[in-house]
């Protein structure tokens, strides 16, 4: 039998706002524990939760970036459940009417692209964080955390394969770190996926029993939890058993998932809308002024690469592939003139395989964007050609300074002059006649050995096209 696996997602989007969804208290990372805890936080008896504005508007921003429906009226409700990280007994949720719905994104993986529907966004509280490590024998609860915004991001169970559910997480990713929404920093917990899979036979168009791999803050532990829960699932089917309904956890040391509790339902929550809340409004004006703030999105900043830059689509997706990177090749267009396919070249090539193996971000590049430009200006002005480009942009990555610093130092720059050229050329035929004889004769290796001849007597600093070029005149003329 054939199975085919089928995959939704729920991703808990950590929003960038300076204090917490419903207190004043600070959001920041790193705190010692339980510092950041307020009163709101640890629901002492009699303080009231005021919901935070900017935490609206994140939600808005994430909407008018998938396309969706901002809901005019949302209502906040209570998610009861019982846990040591959970002092209230409750979580303040969205339910039944969420801010954001029906909602795209649109996905490439491998040689073709997909839509994935959004089902809903909402608003809700983080809880805090249980310590197992920190005292021996005892688990800790850092409540620092507890009140930290959140915009939580369901999907449909779109996804056919691993690859899909990365390649979305991925762009999900990306996409909220461009809005300025989210941090995206997976290892303090920002961007956290909880990965719904279920298989069923191909062809069928029931749903096969869901069970749900909980927080998993990386892309590769992502793939690897995915592909083992769906071997596992057609295994115990193969085998005769049933799935049950569960909770799951991901192992990154045995590369297995292991079930954690059984899977609640909403009605095991015991949903109810927050008294101490009201409804949610947002006014036409409230969704216009975060418009005014939006920046322009990939999908769209592609296209005009692609027309105004006539960029290659692949090139043009490359560069949008995240917002510093887009950022980083619009400076050095800017600074070199605009030459954007030369641009395009560098910040793709010699930068990207820098910053590869170094594992470094651009962000943290030692060539900032208007040194590459300084550099790029010398190879349009024909003071550098491509070899000594590279040596110079090698000097500048070390810390050298910048790139006329370099060339002046080493003497780097090139011979244009069609004179100095001619006289360099005339000296290499008149030394390697026998070569000249096999040009004439008709091989063509011949003609690129006097090239290299040339390019040696100027100590590689001719410029290589006039080199070509005049030398091409000269055997034809003799």
């Amino acid at each position: 039998m054939q199975w085919e696996v089928v995959i939704g997602l729920e991703t808990h989007t950590q929003l960038k706002t300076k204090s917490k969804i419903f207190s004043g208290a600070s959001t920041a990372f790193g705190a010692e524990p339980n510092t950041q805890a307020c009163e709101v936080s640890i629901a002492l008896p009699g303080v009231l939760p005021v919901l935070n504005k900017e935490a609206v508007k994140c939600a808005i921003k994430f909407a008018l970036a998938v396309d969706a429906e901002i809901a005019p009226r949302s209502i906040f409700a209570r998610k009861n459940y019982f846990y040591p990280d959970l002092p209230k007994g409750y979580q303040i949720s969205q339910y039944e009417l969420p801010v954001v719905s029906k909602g795209t994104l649109r996905i490439q993986v491998a040689d073709y692209e997909k839509t994935i529907n959004i089902t809903r966004a909402h608003l809700e509280e983080d809880a805090g964080k249980s310590l197992h490590e920190t005292h021996e024998g005892m688990s800790g609860i850092d409540l620092n955390r507890a009140g930290t915004p959140l915009l939580e991001i369901v999907t449909e169970p779109d996804m056919r394969s691993a690859a899909e559910a990365v390649a979305y997480a991925k762009k999900l990713h990306e996409l909220v770190q461009w809005i300025g929404i989210c941090d995206g920093n997976m290892q303090e917990g920002s961007f956290r996926c909880d990965v719904n899979v279920s298989v069923r036979p191909k062809g069928t168009e029931k749903l096969g029993t869901r069970r749900e791999i909980k927080n998993l803050n990386s892309f590769k532990y992502m793939q690897q939890a995915i592909e083992f829960e769906t071997q596992w699932q057609i295994e115990t089917l193969e085998d005769g058993g049933t799935i049950h309904q569960a909770t799951v956890l991901f192992n990154p040391d045995t590369g297995e998932t292991r079930a954690m509790r059984s899977k609640e339902e909403a009605n095991d929550y015991r949903y109810f809308p927050d008294p101490d809340l009201l409804p949610l409004v947002i006014t036409d004006k409230e969704i216009e002024i975060a418009r005014s703030e939006m920046p322009e999105l990939p999908e769209e900043m592609k296209t005009r690469f692609e027309r105004s830059y006539h960029l290659s689509p692949y090139d043009a997706a490359s560069l949008t592939s995240s917002r510093s990177v887009a950022d980083y090749f619009l400076t050095t267009v800017d600074g070199c003139g605009g030459e954007p396919k030369l641009a395009a070249n560098w910040v793709m090539g010699s930068v990207a395989a820098k910053l590869n193996e170094e594992g470094k971000s651009i962000g943290d590049s030692p060539v900032s964007p208007l040194q590459l430009a300084g550099l790029l200006k010398r190879i349009i002005d024909n003071t550098l050609s491509s070899k000594m480009a590279k040596e110079v942009f090698d000097g500048m990555w070390s810390g050298e300074g910048d790139a006329d610093s370099i060339i002046e130092k080493r003497g780097l720059k090139q011979v244009t002059d069609i004179g100095a050229i001619e006289a360099i050329i005339d000296e290499v035929l008149a030394a390697n006649a026998p070569m000249v004889g096999e040009w004439k004769a008709g091989k063509e290796k011949a003609f690129n050995a006097l090239v290299g001849q040339a390019m040696k007597a100027s100590k590689g600093k001719a410029n290589p096209t006039q080199v070509n070029e005049i030398l091409k005149k000269k055997l034809s003329a003799s």
